[in-house]
């Protein structure tokens, strides 16, 4: 399956984003209740704050884009599980996949396959988590009349982090792995020629 530049472009800038935001999560230091950010650890939590809202753009582009897209991945096979005919697709792939697995082979890469593009939904879905969070974070931080809905907001936010990681990992690893099968899918996703 042939992605279009615009897929590309907006997979490639989640990408970076996703990544910015997990690493320096591990650094930044968010200032106590009512004080300024102060020191490297603050101006890097400001700094994912700026990011965060960028990357909330990001997100709402890419599943915009996900909805209006004819020819690629179809919102229907990115969100299978809301229809008795994509569960079974999956559920079908996810069997073929076991059956290669067992010979010790690897899976072909199938890039609009019904396993893949599940995953790519439950990872979109994962970081929609994270942006939508964060943005409400960020719109109830100062805010006196929501008293406590800022930090149930940021513990939601917290709390979807460790998804955001595995499947960083996970979609990464799989992309090597598939690489390493001599399967060009980092190219195909990644390539810079002219659709």
């Amino acid at each position: 399956m042939n992605r279009s530049r615009l897929t590309r472009c907006l997979h490639a800038l989640l990408a970076l984003a996703v990544v910015h935001q997990l690493l320096v999560s591990l650094v930044m230091k968010a200032p106590e209740e009512g004080r300024e950010a102060a020191g490297l650890g603050g101006g890097l939590f400001e700094f994912h704050e700026t990011v965060g809202l960028a990357s909330f753009a990001v997100v709402l582009a890419y599943w915009l884009w996900a909805w209006l897209r004819r020819s690629e991945t179809s919102m229907a096979s990115l969100l299978p599980w809301f229809s008795a005919a994509g569960m079974g697709a999956l559920w079908r792939d996810l069997q073929m996949q076991w059956d290669v697995l067992r010979t010790r082979h690897a899976p072909e890469y199938e890039p609009g396959g019904p396993l893949a593009s599940a995953i790519h939904g439950l990872g979109l879905l994962a970081i929609s988590a994270m942006t939508v969070t964060g943005l409400l974070w960020w719109l109830t931080y100062e805010a006196v009349a929501v008293d406590g809905i800022g930090e149930t907001v940021k513990e939601i936010h917290e709390l979807f982090a460790p998804l955001a990681w595995a499947y960083l990992i996970g979609h990464a690893l799989m992309a090597l792995w598939h690489s390493w099968h001599g399967q060009r899918a980092i190219q195909a996703m990644f390539h810079c020629r002219r659709d």
